[in-house]
């Protein structure tokens, strides 16, 4: 049990089954980069004080969709109600989350432990805990530590623009911010670094990475080293997606379930120790005797 859901042999299987069509499904959409983002705004609105917020399928309300951070979401939402409808056991935190997760791994990104069990909320946090694009570092540092992340998890958060490009019926911005936006790669440090691009997009949230010296140590390291972005962006990524939420320790139940087998097994084999010695010892008297 997680939150109310039923973490079992089922569930997980369902998981499974979900993973596929996901893949299989935001490959032929392309649609990798909202998916993302819908997994990003669903679980970004935590708050590590109220714990309220959080990755917990609230970002469907009609009232959170409507929030300015999450115009265009409704598309991403619209597209999961296909994987939803073929998977109605899981909830759609789990599902939202995983949508990323696969996004991330279908566009070449690094493979991100994903555990399920997170629970649905049909109450939504009040608006203004997204970060706004138009902000600096003091603005990106405000939001992401009350959701209890780092500096380092920022930069490596903000890795994932990688994918993607803004709509300017959605921020104000119009265009991508690497020059594959369905590869996801370390060419967004890579060409921060580079100042003003032609053609390519750089938000105030960006260039204060550069401008930041302590946001610009992560970002040379992940232009310089993608393997160092990868491992950083799986395990930030991770934590996102489980703000608020305590995962069942290795579901839980099967642990038992194995715990419990191998008592089992380690009594039976004493008993049988035990039997040995006792008719070892018995044989080895009646010869004696004789």
């Amino acid at each position: 049990m997680a939150g109310g859901i039923v973490v079992d042999a089922e569930y997980m299987k369902e998981i499974e089954r979900a993973r596929r069509d996901l893949r299989a499904f935001i490959s032929s959409k392309n649609c990798a980069p909202i998916m993302l983002r819908l997994a990003w705004h669903d679980a970004g609105t935590y708050d590590v004080q109220t714990k309220t917020g959080g990755p917990n399928g609230s970002i469907r309300n009609q009232k959170e969709l409507m929030h300015g951070a999450n115009n265009g979401l409704k598309i991403a939402v619209d597209l999961c109600e296909q994987v939803k409808a073929k998977h109605p056991k899981i909830t759609y935190a789990d599902l939202y989350q995983l949508a990323g997760v696969v996004a991330v791994e279908v566009t070449g990104g690094p493979t991100i432990d994903f555990v399920p069990g997170r629970k649905d909320s049909s109450e939504s946090p009040e608006e203004g805990r997204l970060p706004d694009a138009k902000q600096g570092a003091s603005h990106l540092r405000e939001v992401f530590y009350r959701m209890g992340l780092s500096d380092k998890d920022i930069v490596a958060l903000s890795g994932g623009h990688t994918l993607g490009r803004a709509h300017p019926e959605r921020s104000g911005f119009e265009g991508p911010w690497t020059n594959e936006p369905l590869k996801f790669d370390n060419s967004y440090f890579v060409e921060l670094l580079k100042g003003d691009s032609e053609g390519l997009l750089k938000l105030p949230t960006d260039k204060v990475l550069v401008e930041d010296p302590e946001f610009r140590k992560y970002v040379e390291l992940y232009a310089q080293d993608e393997e160092a972005f990868f491992r950083d962006y799986a395990a930030s990524h991770k934590k996102l997606s489980e703000l608020g939420f305590t995962p069942p320790s290795s579901s839980s139940c099967f642990k038992s379930t194995i715990d419990n087998s191998k008592v089992l097994a380690q009594s039976a084999f004493g008993v049988a120790v035990a039997a040995a010695v006792v008719i070892f010892g018995y044989i080895y008297e009646i010869n004696r005797r004789k």
